[in-house]
């Protein structure tokens, strides 16, 4: 005679009553993990995206960087200035010295990568794009893990900003001076002036400090500062009217 075989609700049923207590605690709790894990990881993201979103129309108010130079310090100069009320040879200044192809690429200047990798260590290759993601939203200082945040976030606001956008923020929440942030301060700190009165040259020397401001200083320049400086003046003149600074021009 031919055996009988289960059917699949008894099957179902003799597996249930298999299951020993134990391993049906051990169920509910990876279910209950995974289920949070899903939250955390969906505001997590949400939270990401809104960290972006926002500050297409609402201005950064402070940055770590500010942050730890206020406790250091015991106070910053800090206040926002519309990138209109910024004398467009600034503009065109900091381009020059800090990102010459700014408006021609997508977040990384890969040409110069390929020649920060052949020069080696030495030299950076940091747009100004990825310095404005750096400054707002993370902290000063080579790591690899803030490295690779700034090198995930920096296409994400490109898509969502606009040049001129990043380049505001970044005139606005870079350092010139111990404690002084973004270029209204700057200005009237070195040369007793409002952003929109610079001349070229003193626009030349402020932008020739911001890889290192806190050695470096525009009203009393070295010599090496000054020498940088005329360098970045030549920049910017030779870029006026060109496709690498349409993205930020009136």
């Amino acid at each position: 005679m031919a055996k009988k075989t289960a059917k699949p609700k008894q099957k179902k049923q003799a597996a249930k009553k298999a299951e020993t207590p134990k391993a049906g605690v051990f169920k509910r709790q990876w279910l209950r993990l995974r289920y949070w894990w899903r939250r955390v990881l969906m505001w997590a993201v949400s939270l990401f995206i809104f960290s972006i979103l926002i500050f297409i129309v609402i201005n950064p108010p402070i940055t770590w960087t500010m942050i730890g130079e206020k406790r250091r310090l015991g106070q910053v100069d800090y206040q926002w200035v519309p990138i209109e009320q910024v004398a467009p040879v600034m503009r065109r200044s900091v381009v020059a010295a800090e990102d010459a192809n700014f408006c021609l690429h997508w977040g990384f200047d890969v040409a110069a990568i390929r020649d920060a990798i052949a020069e080696g260590a030495g030299r950076g290759a940091s747009t100004i794009s990825q310095q404005t993601v750096k400054n707002v939203y993370f902290w000063q200082g080579r790591s690899w893990p803030r490295k690779a945040m700034e090198t995930m976030m920096t296409p994400l606001v490109e898509m969502t900003w606009t040049k001129r956008r990043i380049l505001e923020v970044y005139l606005n929440v870079a350092e010139f001076d111990e404690g002084v942030f973004g270029v209204e301060a700057a200005a009237r700190h070195y040369f007793g002036v409002g952003p929109e009165d610079l001349t070229p040259v003193q626009a030349a020397r402020l932008a020739a400090v911001l890889p290192n401001p806190k050695q470096r200083s525009a009203s009393k320049p070295t010599a090496a500062v000054r020498r940088r400086a005329a360098a970045i003046l030549d920049g910017a003149e030779t870029i006026r009217g060109e496709a690498r600074a349409a993205c930020f021009a009136d």
